[in-house]
């Protein structure tokens, strides 16, 4: 399947993104809600951007005891949302929760488990007592998520070509830190590739934000980034 684009909307108001978002509206399908905008304007916005014309991604990253994100699923199936993250870390009886309560209130929802965040490596998981390297690390719970059930991860460029060889074919594998061709560092994404080297890694969707953000103009880079898919 081609290689879909995400924005991830990480600005601190709905009036920062309103002028983006209609910028957007017919250049782009996905638009990712994190925990920053979620917070701050709850369900309601998810409604919005939905009413929007744009598939909302809702990235939660809910990790708690098994009953209770069972129980958040559930709340939050209502929603106009297509996917929803989860930590994998938090083991299998809690993606199967998770599951039962997706499954009961919204079939089409795929829940997408995050294995390592893109913001950690090797060194960031020795301080929290993961002596494994983070491409281990990531195989580890990458197995444990789609034999709970999951359909999808989030994880690093980095380790896709690697999560293909090991899941079920089917498995999106969703990829943040992406940075188009020229793009510099200096930001919390430790592990990065260009879009064109995530798709042909086998990435089925990849998430921008900054660079799609911090241009003047945010739908011409829009474009740029899914020709570079689409050329990929």
């Amino acid at each position: 399947m081609p290689c879909e684009l995400i924005l991830a909307l990480d600005v601190p108001t709905r009036e920062a993104a309103a002028p983006i978002l209609r910028q957007l509206r017919g250049e782009l399908k996905w638009v990712k809600i994190g925990l920053q905008m979620f917070t701050a304007y709850g369900p309601n916005y998810v409604r919005e951007v939905a009413g929007m014309g744009f598939h909302v991604f809702l990235d939660l990253k809910l990790h708690d005891i098994p009953n209770t994100v069972g129980k958040a699923v559930e709340s939050l199936c209502p929603l106009p949302i297509r996917m929803l993250t989860l930590h994998t870390g938090g083991g299998g009886e809690m993606m199967r929760a998770a599951l039962a309560a997706q499954q009961k209130g919204n079939p089409d929802l795929l829940l997408l488990g995050v294995t390592v965040l893109t913001s950690m490596n090797d060194a960031t998981l020795r301080e929290v007592g993961v002596g494994a390297p983070a491409a281990d690390q990531v195989a580890r719970l990458g197995r444990l998520a789609t034999d709970s059930g999951l359909r999808g991860l989030v994880c690093s460029p980095h380790e896709v070509a690697f999560l293909r060889a090991q899941l079920p074919p089917d498995t999106r594998l969703v990829t943040p830190g992406i940075r188009p061709a020229g793009e510099g560092g200096g930001d919390d994404q430790k592990r990065v590739m260009t879009p064109a080297e995530a798709a042909r890694a086998g990435s089925t969707h990849i998430v921008v934000g900054r660079p799609i953000l911090q241009t003047p103009d945010p739908a011409a880079a829009t474009r740029d980034i899914i020709a570079q898919l689409r050329d990929a």
